[in-house]
């Protein structure tokens, strides 16, 4: 039976949007950056690229993907742009190992790109004043006190801590474990395999080559976490701070799939394989809830357990997602982001998902292998899920 797998992946280290290292680098040329890597490392010629697929959010259309593939010279490779918000990165992997199982397509790229840096301003005009709104952001779902449609501190974060009776002083505890578990990564050298090194100019005009995550912090503390203000304080018993909420940043992340007959006749290394991928609708007001109903809708449609998954990425897009998470489903919190996410490592909204993948992937082959689902919320009232084995 022929299976979807994972022959290589790449991905920049992330940087703090607006003042970090990729502050001036377009989400085009990050785009380009990871995928060129990911098809070298790949060993692929890109002529045998069928397509790419690029999850990108609030970066105003168009298709990066196709953007990258014309800047490399592979005029014959289709692009895609995907956008399932935060969980766009690992729907492209899942639509991209479709077209694989399906036979339609032999190799594709599939990836995401965010820069918070340089989202786009837009503007629309308004239907009941007749004015032009100078700064209008898509909305993820229609509004409501319940579910704000542009504050996901209230919609995520709150909302999932009231519901699993979440402390704030909980909260803090899995941001400052975050952060910890990503310095230890980035001082092991974990990430090195991930990252391909970019040389750009950063938020102060320096030229430097950026090949480290940027958003973890050091010397963290309980106690400096517990000093933050909360972003609601009109709102009473508000646990969510900007240190138990992921980051605002900029990154681009690419993985190369293809079959596992593709890959052994052209002598490929394998990663992962591509056991199941899947997504579901919550209502809005319960996006952070999300995560528990698409786990256990891809161990239904793949026929695996809770006990068969060795480790789990759950994206941090605040602290309260992944340890409500573990609270519903029972999960050893040990075996959830060993490595760090969204609070530490940071969040690039379409390039997370993918980034996932390939840090469970290089993690699960440290320990020797297993099984692994990368999962996270996403906006509108939805999240993803993949299912891999390593």
């Amino acid at each position: 039976m022929t299976a979807a797998v994972i022959v290589s992946a790449a991905r920049t280290a992330i940087g703090t949007a607006r003042k970090g290292s990729l502050a001036n680098t377009s989400p085009e040329q990050m785009a380009a950056t990871v995928i060129e890597a990911a098809v070298s490392r790949s060993g692929l010629g890109p002529d045998l690229i069928d397509d790419i697929v690029m999850a990108e959010s609030l970066q105003g259309g168009g298709a990066i993907a196709r953007h990258a593939a014309v800047e490399l010279g592979m005029l014959n490779t289709a692009g895609m742009a995907l956008n399932r918000h935060c969980a766009g990165g690992l729907s492209a992997i899942g639509v991209a190992a479709a077209s694989i199982l399906t036979g339609m397509e032999n190799v594709v790229v599939a990836g995401g790109v965010n820069s918070g840096s340089l989202f786009v301003r837009m503007q629309q005009r308004n239907l009941v004043t007749g004015e032009t709104d100078d700064w209008w952001l898509p909305p993820t779902h229609p509004d409501s006190a319940e579910a704000p449609n542009r504050d996901m501190s209230i919609t995520v974060g709150w909302n999932a801590a009231k519901a699993m009776g979440l402390t704030r002083a909980e909260l803090d505890a899995w941001a400052l474990r975050s952060h910890e578990r990503a310095i230890a990564g980035i001082d092991d050298g974990r990430f090195e395999a991930e990252i391909v090194a970019m040389h750009v100019k950063n938020a102060a005009g320096e030229e430097v080559d950026f090949k480290v995550d940027e958003f973890p912090r050091r010397g963290g503390s309980l106690e400096k976490l517990a000093a933050l203000p909360v972003i609601h304080p009109e709102i009473e018993g508000f646990s969510i701070t900007a240190g138990n909420s992921s980051g605002l940043n900029d990154a681009a992340a690419a993985s190369v799939v293809t079959s596992d007959a593709f890959a052994r006749s052209h002598g490929c290394n394998v990663l992962a394989t591509i056991l199941g991928w899947t997504s579901v609708g919550i209502d809005p007001a319960e996006t952070g809830l999300s995560v528990p109903k698409v786990v256990h809708k891809l161990l239904a449609r793949t026929g695996r357990k809770l006990e068969d998954v060795r480790l789990w990425e759950i994206n941090e897009a605040f602290a309260a997602v992944p340890l409500a998470a573990c609270r519903a489903l029972g999960l050893d919190e040990d075996d959830v982001n060993v490595s760090g996410s969204g609070c530490s490592l940071g969040h690039p909204i379409g390039a997370s998902g993918t980034r996932m993948v390939m840090t469970l992937a290089n993690d699960l082959k440290r320990r020797g292998g297993g099984l692994g689902i990368a999962t996270m919320c996403a906006g509108g009232g939805q999240a993803g899920a993949v299912l891999i084995e390593v």
